[in-house]
């Protein structure tokens, strides 16, 4: 990895469209709609009343898979989606235009044999009326660079998960397309639908983006607690630790504390925790 370069990536100002056509087909993305009869769910999917999903925030203003670049010297094949968090401080509209610039926060070496880990950010401004709509910032763990001689920085802390049993718990049921989908907004790595780059990654079928199980957990928290008023939805933030195969059923456990959600996502048939350490934030 060449350090300074990524530290200071010539990110250039996004400018970034919608309409209400690519807020619905994020949100089939996330597995909205699966009820057709569910009015809950509708308004995030019909344009009579279209409501954005917050966490559409992290498609919005991205700047590609900028690491693959040669010039970051970054072994682009060993890199994982360490962490995701989103702080959302108006909701988002329907369409519009956004603009964002990108850029990188610290890296943390954490050496030779571990790796390293690149903390990045945007800010997201609605371009008509100048309003911050949201922060999306994130990890990205870089499996092959490290031991470049920099320091082991902490990020920021994990939200933890209480030993008790859970307060309460919403399953939501993946399609077994939904990965084909939800690569339409914007993410189109081949190991999410190509059964033989799967393959060779050693996985049994092309498994479905972090991402999307992330949007998922939107979905849960917006019916567990929100009533589907995607307003209320302030923060939400999550660390990645297991992939989800597109057609399994996702168990999201929350914990009350305070004025945060704490959860964790599991699928049960095969005792795998796919998202942790996740924490949830919403208006009363």
């Amino acid at each position: 990895m060449d350090v300074e370069q990524v530290t200071n990536w010539p990110f250039d100002e996004i400018e970034h469209s919608y309409d209400a056509k690519d807020t619905m087909l994020y949100a089939l993305g996330l597995g909205f709609g699966s009820d057709p009869l569910d009015k809950d769910e509708l308004g995030y999917v019909y344009e009579d009343g279209l409501i954005a999903c917050p966490s559409m925030a992290v498609v919005l203003a991205y700047p590609g898979f900028w690491l693959k670049d040669p010039q970051t010297g970054v072994n682009w094949k060993k890199l994982l989606h360490g962490e995701q968090w989103l702080e959302i401080f108006q909701p988002l509209p329907a369409q519009g235009c956004v603009v964002a610039t990108p850029k990188v926060d610290f890296i943390s070496d954490k050496g030779a044999d571990k790796g390293a880990v690149i903390y990045w950010s945007r800010e997201i401004f609605d371009q008509a009326s100048g309003s911050k709509l949201a922060r999306v910032a994130g990890s990205t763990f870089c499996r092959g660079d490290g031991g470049f001689g920099g320091d082991n920085l902490p990020g920021p802390t994990p939200a933890p998960i209480p030993k008790r049993a859970p307060d309460s718990t919403c399953t939501l049921t993946t399609l077994p397309q939904q990965a084909l989908i939800y690569r339409l907004s914007g993410d189109y790595n081949p190991l999410h639908a190509d059964p033989d780059v799967a393959g060779a990654a050693g996985f049994r079928q092309p498994i479905l983006h972090g991402l999307a199980t992330y949007g998922m957990a939107a979905r849960a928290v917006l019916k567990t607690f929100c009533a589907h008023d995607a307003s209320r939805l302030r923060v939400l933030d999550v660390r990645f630790s297991s992939p989800v195969y597109p057609g399994e059923a996702i168990r999201f456990e929350f914990w009350n504390e305070g004025d945060d959600i704490f959860f964790q996502a599991r699928i049960a048939e095969r005792d795998a925790v796919v998202l942790n350490n996740g924490r949830a934030r919403i208006t009363p």
